[in-house]
């Protein structure tokens, strides 16, 4: 008898980009579609907005660079090899789905959706349980007191 056999991944049901896109592109459809009103503060949202992707894409930009330096994958699908515990990932744990959150909050704004936006936590939630939870459970099992020791000095999300 042969013993299933496991793979050296967190398990996540979506990619997280899928997760914020799907769920942003959802929120601007219903706010067409129920003809919402806009966000009502003249062009100060759209700058509001693009200075969000901005940073946020800067930030996901960082993070992947870091977890690539550190020789491991940033797509949480694949195996890890190593945590990354500088450079962001000092200060924030997700880096990464903060970056996003913060792309899905300024595009919502550039596109003067508050379905959009009122989207966003709906994302949050479903990264929290069905994604973050998967790998943390995972990186415990495989880093095991290295990671409950990174995880104990920083922060989740912020």
């Amino acid at each position: 008898m042969r013993m299933p056999e496991t793979k050296d991944v967190a398990g996540i049901p979506l990619p997280p980009p899928l997760v914020y896109l799907g769920l942003l592109l959802l929120g601007l459809a219903a706010g067409g579609w129920l003809d919402l009103p806009g966000f009502g503060i003249g062009p100060l949202h759209r700058y509001i907005g693009a200075t969000l992707v901005v940073l946020g894409a800067a930030i996901l930009v960082a993070a992947v660079s870091g977890f690539r330096r550190a020789g491991t994958n940033p797509e949480p699908w694949k195996p890890t090899t190593a945590i990354v515990a500088t450079g962001l990932y000092r200060y924030t744990r997700n880096p990464m789905y903060l970056a996003m959150a913060m792309i899905h909050a300024g595009i919502a704004l550039m596109c003067d959706s508050p379905a959009a936006l009122l989207a966003l936590p709906i994302a949050l939630i479903v990264i929290q349980s069905q994604v973050i939870v998967r790998e943390e459970r995972y990186l415990e099992a495989k880093f095991g007191e290295g990671y409950r020791h990174y995880k104990a000095r920083v922060r989740r999300w912020l």
